[in-house]
C-alpha cells in the first residue's frame, strides 16, 4: 500500500482498487495519460507562451516566447537526469532517492507509480507539470531581467523548491504522510510558483517607469488564444491526474469544466461591478484563475464543490491583482502572485471543505473517517510549509544569481526592449 503515497489519484476510490490489482499495463489507460501529457504541454507551449506574450509590450515579446520555450526545454531535461528520480524514488522526507538518475533501470515494460501505464509515460507526465511551474515564474519578473540570470534560476529553483515539494507532496514526503490532499499541484505547482514569482518582484524590482508609464497589453488577441489552449490543455493536467482513463478522471474532467465556467462569471461581475465594464482580459483572467484553485480539489470534490470554489476564485483572484497587489507594492508583471499564489492557497483550503462526502466530495483516501476541521488544518498547514520553503529557496536562488550573474538588464536595454537587447530580434516588422 505504499505506492498509495505516490500519487494523489491514487488515493481515490478508484485509484485504490487499480492500486490493489495486480500491475499490468492497460492500453487504454497509456492512451489517456499519453494524450495528458500532450495536453500539458499544449498548454505550456503555446498556451502560456501566447498567454503571456500578449500581456507584454511589443518590444518584450519575442522575450517571453523564448523564456517559456527554453525553460520548458531546461526543465524536461533536468528531470529526467535527476528531477524524477529525487521525486519518486526513495522514502525520504524532503527528497528522495538516487536510484532513478537518467532514468535508470527504467525499460519501455517497466511499470513505476501507476500500475496500469508503461514507468516512460507517468515520467514523461510528471516532467511536463514540471516544466510548466518553472515557466509559470517568468510572468512575474517580465520585460526586466537577463536571459542568463533566468536559467541559473531555474536550475536552482527546479533543484530545491520544485523535486523536493513533488516529492513531499506526491513522491511519499513528509506532507503526504500527513494527509494533504492536492490532486494535481495546488502546493506543487501553484503556490510554489507564485511564491517563486512575488519573490522575484520584490528583488528585481519594478520596471522602468512603473507606476508613471501605461504598461498596456499589445494583444489581448493572443492572450485570449493563449487562454484558450490553457482551458483545453488543463483538462490534461486535472483529469489526467487521475492517472486512468476511470470515473476519477471523468470526475476531474466536469470540475475543471465547472469551476473555470464559474470563474469567469463571477470575475467579470466584480469587474463590472467594481470599474462599470467587464473586460476580455478578465474573462481570462477569472477562467485561469478557477483553473488553478480547482487544480488541488480536482479529483476530491464534487461538481457543485467546484462551482463554489470557481465562484469565489475569481472574485478573490480579482482582489489578488488589484488590492493586495497594490499592498505588496510588487511589479508582478503579469500576476504570477495574484493568480496562481491566490489562487492556489483558496483552493487548497477549500479541498478540505468540498472533499466533505457531506458536501459531494469523494472524502479522500479514507470518506468514512473524513473529518472537515481536520483536514483543512492538514490543508492550511500544507499551505503555509509551501509558502515558507518556496519563499526561502526564491531567496537564496535569486541572490546567487545577483551575485554571480546579474539579475538585471540596463536600463538602457530595458527602455529599448530585450527582444533587441537580449535577443536581436523582433516579433514584429516596422
Amino acid at each position: 500500500m505504499k505506492s498509495l503515497l505516490i500519487l494523489p489519484a491514487l488515493l481515490l476510490p478508484g485509484g485504490l482498487a487499480l492500486a490493489q490489482a495486480a500491475p499490468a499495463i492497460d492500453s487504454g489507460d497509456t492512451a489517456w495519460m499519453l494524450t495528458s501529457t500532450l495536453l500539458v504541454i499544449l498548454m505550456t507551449i503555446p498556451g502560456l507562451a501566447l498567454f503571456y506574450g500578449g500581456l507584454t509590450r511589443s518590444k518584450n515579446m519575442l522575450s517571453v516566447l523564448v523564456q517559456v520555450f527554453v525553460v520548458f526545454s531546461l526543465v524536461s531535461v533536468l528531470w529526467a537526469v535527476y528531477g524524477y528520480s529525487l521525486a519518486f524514488s526513495g522514502e525520504g522526507d524532503f527528497f528522495g532517492g538516487f536510484d532513478k538518475l537518467f532514468l535508470k533501470g527504467i525499460a519501455p515494460d517497466s511499470i513505476g507509480a501507476l500500475p496500469t501505464i508503461p514507468e516512460y509515460v507517468f515520467v514523461a507526465f510528471q516532467g511536463t507539470f514540471a516544466a510548466i511551474t518553472c515557466c509559470l515564474i517568468v510572468g512575474a519578473f517580465a520585460e526586466r531581467i537577463r536571459f542568463s540570470a533566468v536559467l541559473l534560476f531555474m536550475v536552482l529553483w527546479f533543484s530545491f523548491s520544485y523535486v523536493p515539494m513533488a516529492h513531499i507532496v506526491w513522491g511519499g514526503g513528509l506532507l503526504a504522510r500527513d494527509g494533504a490532499l492536492d490532486f494535481a499541484g495546488g502546493t506543487v505547482v501553484h503556490i510554489n510558483s507564485g511564491v517563486a514569482g512575488l519573490v522575484g518582484a520584490w528583488m528585481i524590482g519594478r520596471r522602468v517607469g512603473y507606476g508613471r508609464e501605461a504598461f498596456t497589453p499589445h494583444s489581448l488577441t493572443l492572450t485570449m488564444v493563449g487562454a484558450s489552449l490553457l482551458w483545453v490543455g488543463w483538462f490534461g493536467f486535472n483529469a489526467g491526474s487521475a492517472g486512468a482513463a476511470n470515473g476519477g478522471a471523468g470526475l476531474a474532467f466536469i470540475n475543471t469544466v465547472l469551476a473555470a465556467a464559474a470563474a469567469t462569471l463571477a470575475w467579470s461581475l466584480g469587474e463590472a461591478l467594481h470599474k462599470g465594464k467587464a473586460s476580455m482580459l478578465g474573462a481570462a483572467s477569472g477562467a485561469v484563475g478557477g483553473l488553478v484553485a480547482v487544480t488541488p480539489a480536482a479529483g476530491f470534490v464534487g461538481p457543485m464543490g467546484s462551482l463554489v470554489i470557481g465562484a469565489l476564485a475569481g472574485l478573490v483572484c480579482l482582489w489578488g491583482v488589484s488590492g493586495l497587489k497594490r499592498l505588496l507594492r510588487a511589479d508582478d508583471a503579469f500576476d504570477v502572485f495574484g493568480v496562481h499564489g491566490v489562487g492556489g492557497i483558496l483552493g487548497a483550503i477549500l479541498t478540505g471543505v468540498f472533499a466533505a462526502p457531506g458536501l459531494g466530495g469523494t472524502g479522500g483516501a479514507d470518506p468514512a473517517s473524513f473529518d472537515m476541521a481536520g483536514q483543512v488544518w492538514i490543508q492550511l498547514k500544507s499551505v503555509l510549509f509551501t509558502v515558507a520553503w518556496s519563499g526561502v529557496v526564491s531567496f537564496v536562488a535569486y541572490k546567487i544569481v545577483d551575485v554571480t550573474l546579474g539579475l538585471r538588464v540596463s536600463e538602457e536595454d530595458e527602455r529599448q526592449g530585450l527582444d533587441i537587447s537580449s535577443h536581436g530580434e523582433t516579433a514584429y516588422s516596422r
